[in-house]
């Protein structure tokens, strides 16, 4: 499971404009669980664990949506479960509704989210690796690739780095995983 980083002062691409996008911090769990496909209740625990939800809107419409975690960060399907540090967000369960994809609302929601959280310092995020549209709105938003979780048995295992530097150094220290390898 590939992953990229953003760090404070890192330069954001520019993106074209696009007309009628907006978006904000919400905590509207009906409409959160409806968009998602989870139970309120579901909706209601990622709230008191402190994750934030961030809606995308094409004019009044909800687009898109992820989650900014600021105390836990968990892959459940892996089993990983790990604490962030203070100045660190986990970024999340991202998804574009299938009537907005192919529109560039991906990265311009990560885009917003990284100004809007002025106080954090450093940005993770995650994508399936058979994700490719993932891939490229992570990249146009104007992160940096550091690494793959290793699996083994289903399970996090530990860690393959892009390089030995320090942005690959603190992906280690985050996840707080072995390094299997450095390519």
């Amino acid at each position: 499971m590939p992953f990229g980083t953003w760090w404070r002062g890192d330069p954001l691409p520019d993106l074209s404009p696009l007309p009628t996008f907006s978006a904000k911090l919400s905590t509207d769990t009906q409409l959160i669980a409806q968009l998602a496909d989870l139970p309120e209740h579901a909706v209601d625990i990622r709230f008191q664990t402190e994750n934030q939800l961030y809606l995308a809107f094409m004019g009044d419409v909800p687009a898109a949506y992820g989650w900014v975690a600021a105390q836990e960060g968990r892959i459940g399907e892996i089993q990983l479960f790990f604490p962030i540090t203070p100045h660190n967000r986990y970024l999340w369960d991202f998804k574009t509704l299938p009537e907005w994809r192919g529109r560039g609302i991906y990265p311009r929601l990560l885009q917003f989210i990284l100004r809007q959280e002025q106080s954090v310092e450093r940005f993770w995020i995650g994508y399936a690796p058979d994700n490719e549209s993932s891939a490229r709105g992570i990249g146009k938003a104007g992160f940096q690739e550091v690494g793959d979780l290793v699996l083994s048995d289903g399970r996090a295992s530990g860690l393959t780095l892009l390089d030995a530097g320090e942005r690959a150094q603190a992906f280690a220290k985050f996840f707080q995983l072995p390094i299997v390898s450095s390519t």
